[in-house]
């Protein structure tokens, strides 16, 4: 059985007007991946490509399939980088609106080539719901099976990739502020028995809740600690924390040592110098 959807234009059109609703209302994740691979990994090269090759016999099927999928992430990619630098910056919305505005400009210029052709010689797309072998050589076979296989394995394992949750990199942020709340004006010439005061911060990346605290010692006497803080994942803690010295002395090191529970070893450590006078 066989039949034909001349260009494919129109419905494609239709399918991305469909689509762009479904994407933004369906709250599944996975179904949002899902319903935007065509609209992501096809659709844009496959308008592309009809602007470029409008005839019938500028290149096959399985040619203008493949390059539909390769200049599609060509587009997408380059749309992106271009959304990085406007005010609207990378998102859902400004993603599905640049490709969508980008399907319809590039439907009417393919439209407009394909007019100024001749009937006969336009390109038009018909699918064979036999798929009989007959008529073709056993390069193309092999081309078909091939393309058929790379394609079904790349948008299976793009699927995968994007719905299996990931475990990103497990770290902590550690940082002290100065006056101010900026990374400057730190205390650095204090006398004997003046409190030093800067502002420590605690951003959790480790995946999971954990309980801080920290040990401030000066050039390795304790001083003074902070916590327990107990923060979960991306969450964020700032605060004033003191320390004293007790001795005169040029380069002294302070140093704030961020431990994770009970662990008797350290985490992240950060430091200044300090001069303490009489």
């Amino acid at each position: 059985m066989k039949f034909s959807v001349g260009n494919g234009l129109l419905p494609m059109n239709l399918l991305v007007i469909v689509l762009i609703p479904i994407i933004i209302l369906v709250p599944s994740n996975a179904a949002r991946i899902i319903l935007g691979l065509p609209f992501m990994l096809f659709l844009p090269g496959y308008a592309l490509i009809t602007v470029l090759f409008p005839k019938k016999g500028d290149i096959g099927g399985v040619e203008r399939v493949a390059l539909s999928f390769g200049t599609s992430i060509a587009v997408v990619a380059f749309l992106g980088l271009s959304l990085n630098y406007t005010p609207w910056g990378i998102t859902v919305y400004s993603g599905l609106a640049s490709i969508a505005i980008f399907i319809f400009i590039a439907s009417i210029v393919a439209w407009y080539r394909l007019r100024r052709l001749a009937e006969e010689e336009r390109f038009s797309t018909s699918f064979d719901l036999s798929f009989a072998w007959q008529g073709q050589s056993t390069l193309d076979k092999a081309l078909s099976v091939i393309l058929t296989v790379a394609i079904v394995g790349a948008v299976g394992t793009l699927v995968y990739t994007a719905v299996t949750p990931k475990i990103g990199e497990r770290f902590t942020e550690l940082y002290i502020l100065g006056q101010e709340g900026k990374a400057a004006s730190y205390p650095t010439e204090l006398k004997v028995g003046e409190e030093g005061k800067v502002t420590l911060g605690i951003v959790n990346q480790e995946q999971q809740t954990v309980s801080y605290r920290v040990v401030v010692t000066i050039d390795g006497v304790e001083s003074s600690q902070a916590g327990p803080v107990v923060l979960e994942h991306e969450g964020k803690w700032e605060g004033e924390v003191s320390f004293t010295p007790t001795k005169t002395g040029s380069n002294q090191k302070v140093e704030f040592s961020l431990y994770e529970g009970d662990k008797p070893s350290p985490q992240e450590s950060v430091h200044l110098w300090i001069n303490a006078r009489q």
